[in-house]
């Protein structure tokens, strides 16, 4: 006699087999969308039903992306492993699903020829050091950890290459910030490592800038009257603000106060604010930190007053000299009107000779009177005017049309001036 079991027609109607390991070991630590990608896989690998990734990330309302992401999760905690083979050439590979009983006590029989070979806990936990670690994992968690928890901190060691060192300290730090679940603490270990952190000195200092980047995004956001946090891009804004441009706290607090005129305070305005002042900086050669007190029209007003200045007192010292020596007052004048005679000898272009002749009497003219101020304990240029910058005669601009060098020092002196001139008003 025969016993036959209808079979249920409809998929759906049917059920499918989760190991208990698997609820209790794996799924408390895994992210939810990964757990969904296992279940929902599972149930068509029992029933030997095909399924790709595509279709199964839209029926789950996941990217195809988050469900790759997900196998490479379950494959490296051990729980499937992705075979490659030309059937499955349009997906890349098939997922089979590991028995976890086995994996874990090793009690299987049959086992398939392509079994993944699972951690060698008795080796591996027969390292006293990685055995002092477990210990001391637990000593910080308060709690004994379960033999999934321990695979992956030994992944930490194994697959991270992350010390002893690293690791507990760690499992400490997201202790304090009450963040003890391992895929977090897993997390902390791979940035740390990614960043090339190998000591716990190294860490703290990282901490520490961390620590530092933190006030800088809160401080600025409270100026600016906000009360949330910061998104990825306004803190890459401001990074570039204090790391790029190298503006201190006080400087970027006072771009945005420069947000009080405007309707919706922004982080665009305040980087606009400090562009243009960096790039104004940098004209004038200086640092962008400093605050500058005088307007442009104050500096104009004070390269006029240098350069009057400078030639109102080359006019005293000529009238000095002219009064003690009245020869050098009738050679300047002479020789003023043979500068004329000369140029026009020169624009002729056929009084070559008169020419020659007219400069030969000015050079002669010239030595006469450098004789003269010397002789009489004059300097030769006595009388010449005396500019604060030779490059720009105290215009602020060069021949060439570009700003000059002196603009910064001019600058530092222009705020003196103007603050000397509103005192005397």
């Amino acid at each position: 006699m025969n016993f036959v079991k209808e079979k249920s027609k409809d998929f759906y109607l049917l059920d499918s087999k989760i190991e208990n390991i698997f609820i209790n070991e794996y799924m408390p630590a895994a992210r939810g969308d990964y757990v969904k990608v296992f279940i929902y896989g599972c149930m068509y690998a029992e029933h030997g039903l095909p399924m790709d990734n595509l279709t199964m990330a839209k029926q789950l309302g996941l990217s195809e992306k988050d469900v790759q992401d997900a196998w490479s999760y379950w494959e490296k905690m051990g729980a499937i492993k992705r075979r490659y083979d030309e059937l499955h050439e349009d997906m890349g590979y098939y997922v089979e699903f590991i028995n976890l009983k086995e994996l874990l006590y090793g009690k299987s029989m049959t086992a398939a020829k392509h079994e993944p070979d699972p951690i060698d806990f008795s080796n591996t936990l027969g390292n006293t050091s990685v055995k002092e670690m477990c210990a001391e994992m637990e000593r910080i968690l308060g709690r004994t950890m379960s033999s999934t928890e321990v695979t992956q901190a030994l992944s930490w060691l194994q697959d991270f290459g992350a010390s002893k060192e690293i690791i507990l300290y760690a499992v400490q730090y997201c202790k304090d910030k009450d963040k003890t679940s391992f895929k977090y603490i897993g997390k902390v270990i791979s940035e740390w490592v990614k960043a090339g952190l190998n000591t716990v000195e190294q860490v703290n200092d990282h901490l520490q800038e961390l620590d530092e980047k933190y006030y800088r995004y809160r401080r600025v956001l409270k100026a600016l009257g906000f009360t949330r946090n910061a998104t990825e891009t306004e803190k890459e804004m401001m990074d570039a603000w204090f790391d790029d441009m190298g503006y201190s706290m006080d400087r970027v607090l006072e771009a945005c106060t420069k947000t009080a005129g405007i309707s919706s305070p922004n982080f665009n305005y305040v980087n606009k604010v400090l562009e243009n002042w960096k790039i104004d900086a940098e004209k004038r050669g200086e640092d962008a930190n400093k605050k500058i007190t005088v307007t442009q029209s104050e500096l104009n007003q004070y390269y006029d007053y240098l350069k009057k200045k400078a030639e109102t007192e080359a006019e005293e010292r000529k009238k000095e000299v002219y009064s003690a020596l009245p020869r050098v007052k009738e050679i300047d004048a002479y020789m003023a009107e043979s500068s004329y005679e000369l140029s026009k000898a020169l624009i002729k272009g056929n009084a070559e000779a008169e020419a020659k002749r007219i400069k030969a009497i000015m050079d002669g003219l010239a030595e006469e009177r450098a004789v003269l101020l010397t002789e009489n304990n004059y300097e030769m240029d006595y009388t010449d005017i005396r500019y604060k910058c030779e490059k720009c005669n105290d215009t602020g601009m060069t021949d060439l049309g570009e700003r000059c060098s002196c603009i910064k020092l001019r600058t530092e002196e222009a705020e003196l001036w103007v603050k000397k001139a509103k005192l005397r008003k």
